[in-house]
């Protein structure tokens, strides 16, 4: 079983990954879905945090040389700390929009013009949030290396969304893996592999067909 099998494995056997294609989950953009992922959930897994943290360590070395470690807020946070403490780096994070009090700091945590930066996410859907984060590294002077995730959706449009922002992306795991994974352990039923696939090719038109 090679690594990105046995993330996605895990993300399920403890829920941070859950399917349920006859009774979709409503996601906060109100679109229906198959699948709710939410990674902060290993954190309370030790074995399965270390694992994952190893992972990104490793996953790491794909990305030219880097002085510190960005996590994307909020989800990203502890994922991304925990890599700058392995790797002995700084660590920053990217607000989703500044605070309205006080220092009013999108960045939180010291960063230096010229600095090259890992941004650490823990979901890529359609990749927004994460390359907001990078455009406010780079407004910075910063020099944004890539991202690098825990699992993704593998949607067409974060794809492109990568590629236009000139950005490199990696993940520890993905979708296709994860739903290949869920049918061989019985998650879902054979029969459901095909509502799974398509969608992830249209989440928009398949969520269309739960409306009242």
């Amino acid at each position: 079983m090679n690594f990105a099998t046995e993330v996605a494995k895990r993300l399920l056997q403890i829920k941070a990954i859950k399917l349920s294609p006859q009774n979709p989950f409503t996601w906060a953009s109100g679109l229906k879905s198959p699948i709710y992922c939410d990674n902060r959930t290993l954190l309370s897994y030790p074995h399965i945090r270390d694992m994952v943290v190893e992972g990104l360590v490793e996953k790491s070395k794909l990305f030219p040389d880097f002085d510190l470690v960005a996590g994307v807020a909020t989800a990203g946070i502890p994922h991304g700390a925990l890599l700058a403490d392995r790797l002995k780096l700084p660590f920053v994070y990217v607000r989703a929009k500044a605070k309205e009090h006080g220092r009013q700091n999108l960045i939180e945590g010291e960063i230096k013009p010229g600095q090259k930066i890992l941004v650490i996410e823990d979901l890529i859907s359609t990749g927004g949030s994460s390359l907001q984060a990078v455009e406010a590294l780079r407004a910075e002077g910063c020099s944004v290396v890539g991202v690098l995730a825990i699992f993704s959706y593998e949607f067409d449009a974060a794809k492109v969304a990568f590629q236009e922002a000139d950005c490199c992306l990696e993940t520890l795991s993905n979708y296709s893996i994860m739903t290949q994974v869920a049918i061989e352990s019985a998650y879902v039923s054979p029969a459901d592999q095909e509502t799974l696939k398509l969608w992830r090719h249209d989440p928009k038109q398949w969520s269309a067909q739960w409306e009242n």
